[in-house]
């Protein structure tokens, strides 16, 4: 007998310094999926411009399975993707950005992956990075197996964020998002390996994630190295890296942080991407 696919729920957030038409492409890559969603819930983390609510109220006439939770103010990205998660109707959930495209087959070969293990509780895959001016083209992989994944995560965040899907179950019972700017996935992964949960990036290329200088240089400075030094104790607390592993990663961080940002954007060309 033919086993019964698995619902899907799409889940996105928006705030108002989004661009109206990166959020208008990244609907439509959701509705073009070779398997279509069953549920896009999307979170509008506190008023949004008369452009983006004019694209919502746009996607919401096209898609009758888009639904919108609007939070009365901004609460930030991992506020309001707790919230999503505790909202959206299906076990399996898809994390989408706003400003990226998902490529055509991304729900059904992670939503088959998920159904065909069901030891998996988070999968992910790779990305495709470009920005509006066409000089970006560029393949982020990630680690594949749980091994890799969890030597990875002592040093770098072993998923890219808008690929993943997951269970919702999981996610509740690990605690879900929390509030913790720019690394609200990283911590949730921290949090859910040291718990044993299971995860696995794929080889496919999931999503064209959109990239800029100007997304490197707001990761950089002293107030993100201190988020950053926040997260690292925590992974040491979890028990996810020894002291000679947990000094080596606030050395690093410290070091990579505080690159002037044109250093830094060469470093991610040279070491830490496949350009193509």
């Amino acid at each position: 007998m033919k086993q019964e696919k698995s619902k899907i729920s799409v889940l996105m957030s928006v705030y108002k310094k989004e661009n109206p038409e990166y959020l208008r492409a990244s609907l439509e890559s959701i509705l073009v999926q070779t398997r279509t969603a069953d549920e896009i819930l999307l979170i509008e983390d506190g008023p949004l411009t008369q452009e983006l609510y004019q694209v919502v109220a746009e996607y919401q006439k096209k898609c009758d399975y888009l639904h919108v939770h609007a939070m009365e103010q901004n609460v930030q990205l991992g506020r309001a993707l707790a919230k999503g998660v505790e909202l959206c109707q299906y076990d399996l959930i898809a994390r989408m950005d706003t400003d990226d495209i998902a490529m055509p087959h991304r729900l059904e070969k992670e939503g088959a992956y998920m159904e065909a293990h069901p030891e998996v509780d988070v999968v992910g895959g790779a990305i495709r990075e470009f920005n509006d001016e066409g000089t970006i083209d560029r393949v982020k992989n990630m680690p594949k197996t749980q091994e890799e994944i969890l030597e990875y995560v002592k040093v770098r965040n072993p998923l890219n964020h808008m690929t993943v899907m997951y269970r919702k179950d999981s996610i509740l019972k690990a605690g879900n998002y929390k509030h913790f700017p720019f690394l609200e996935d990283y911590s949730l992964w921290s949090r859910m390996l040291s718990q044993g949960y299971q995860f696995r990036n794929m080889e496919d290329i999931l999503v064209r994630a959109r990239t800029s200088m100007g997304l490197v240089k707001r990761r950089s400075g002293w107030a993100y190295y201190k988020d950053f030094q926040k997260l690292r104790k925590q992974q040491h607390e979890l028990g996810i890296t020894n002291t000679f592993e947990y000094i080596k990663a606030q050395v690093g961080t410290f070091v990579v942080l505080m690159m002037p940002g044109w250093m830094k954007e060469y470093s991610y060309k040279r070491f830490l991407r496949k350009s193509e």
